[in-house]
């Protein structure tokens, strides 16, 4: 795929951007962060409407924690296509990092409108009320993401823990035994169930 990508880079600048774009992209995916810039840069100079290219841009740099500035390069990315999914959601990522909670949780909303039934969305939505300390609002994301995955012991058992600190223990037992049928290996679980049938 590299070399193929590679004879496009002197054609004119839109394919040239095109071909760049797709290059950093596989260089991110291998961890090459240098070579994934070298070419996010190229196809951002190519063509500065890109917004795939601005979004790999962004993401070269929010690989080396500068969360701010790569925050910018997901809005132009946005400004310039304003349904660049990938942008948004990096862009709510970023916020996270900063520390922006509600313009995080503003990106992640913006996006379940778009992609309703989106896994990582609804996570990042139940995260986000969960780091706001608003467990029922957690809670129901969680719900709406076990619908769409219902045999992830993880979300069972973030469930399960959440139901635990709400004092529902009859419930916290039903998503934690849930959690463990999915997957029997997880430590804190079984501790947690061996409590509950010690109690």
């Amino acid at each position: 795929a590299v070399e193929t990508l590679k004879t496009f880079e002197k054609k004119d600048s839109r394919v040239k951007s095109a071909a760049a774009t797709n290059l950093s992209f596989l260089y991110y995916l291998e961890n090459e962060l240098a070579q994934a810039t070298d070419y996010a840069d190229l196809a951002v100079n190519s063509d500065r409407y890109n917004a795939a290219a601005l979004t790999n841009k962004g993401n070269t740099v929010f690989a080396i924690g500068d969360y701010e500035k790569a925050a910018e390069f997901y809005k132009e990315a946005l400004r310039n296509d304003s349904s660049c999914t990938e942008a948004l959601y990096n862009l709510g990522l970023s916020y996270k990092k900063l520390n922006r909670i509600d313009e995080a949780l503003d990106c992640f909303l913006k996006l379940h409108a778009i992609l309703r039934n989106n896994a990582q969305v609804l996570h990042q939505i139940a995260n986000i009320y969960e780091v706001m300390e608003d467990p029922n609002q957690a809670i129901d994301w969680l719900m709406q993401l076990i619908s769409v995955v219902p045999t992830d012991p993880r979300v069972l058992s973030k469930l399960g823990k959440l139901y635990d600190n709400e004092g529902d223990k009859s419930q916290a037992f039903h998503y934690y035994y849930e959690s463990y049928r999915h997957f029997p290996s997880n430590i804190e679980v079984i501790e947690w169930l061996g409590a509950y049938y010690i109690d």
